[in-house]
């Protein structure tokens, strides 16, 4: 999961990154509330940690803007020294899932960000994934068009599972990147490009079939599911009456 964080003080930004990259997690640090708005513009998250208080932004106001351009599942946590009830209240009300008070205790943060990523996205725990013709088996990485069987390399598998799984989410490059290829893999530009293409071709993910691919310029990548309804033609106009 990618987790991008809002604070301005450095050793609690230091303290969040240790507790998320040991849960496996990748994160995403940002000092002023500018930068982290800019990021969330052109990357996609699954989880947002957030400071009430930075220099040039409220906390409110952020969480406000990702509620009205985000998708709404997604997790979004408080991080604040503010303790008031009237706090949790407005926190709680502007659109954040949770709120937990500095100092923060490690177990506890390690906790709820587990336990609103279960909630958020819950794990598949079938083996096999059906999504109408489309068939992937994981155990064997195997993946089936209209009952025919489509060879896919592993990591186009991973590719098109991690599309599917995310209809409808808008998917940058970068996370894309991270989840397919690892946090720290070396990869050239036009990699995801080529692997796009090719589960574009050969699952036939494109307009006029059951879902497909779209590319939004500069950001990523969606997968929609495209609507089967079959428009009749109009009934031609009765003869005038002699």
């Amino acid at each position: 999961m990618r987790i991008a964080v809002l604070d301005d003080e450095p050793l609690q930004l230091e303290l969040i990154e240790q507790v998320v990259s040991q849960a496996g997690h990748v994160c995403r640090l940002h000092r002023s509330g500018v930068a982290f708005l800019q990021d969330l513009r052109r990357e996609s998250f699954d989880m947002l940690l957030v400071d009430w208080e930075v220099p040039d932004l409220s906390g409110p106001e952020i969480v406000r803007w990702a509620r009205e351009n985000l998708p709404p599942t997604l997790p979004i946590v408080f991080i604040t020294h503010r303790s008031e009830e009237s706090d949790l209240v407005e926190g709680l009300a502007c659109g954040a899932d949770d709120f937990l008070v500095k100092p923060v205790r490690v177990a506890e943060l390690q906790a709820r960000i587990a336990a609103l990523l279960r909630r958020a996205y819950p794990q598949a725990k079938d083996d096999v994934l059906e999504f109408g013709p489309y068939r992937f088996t994981q155990s064997t990485f195997t993946a089936e068009f209209q009952g025919q069987n489509v060879l896919l390399t592993h990591r186009e598998f991973a590719l098109a599972v991690l599309l599917f799984q995310n209809e409808g989410r808008l998917m940058s490059r970068d996370h894309l990147r991270e989840a397919v290829w690892g946090q720290n893999a070396e990869m050239l530009s036009r990699t995801l490009d080529t692997h796009v293409s090719r589960l574009r071709q050969v699952l036939q993910l494109r307009p006029g079939q059951a879902y497909a691919i779209s590319a939004v310029y500069g950001l990523g990548y969606r997968l929609d599911g495209q609507s089967t309804t079959t428009v009749l033609p109009e009934a031609a106009p009765a003869p005038p009456s002699a």
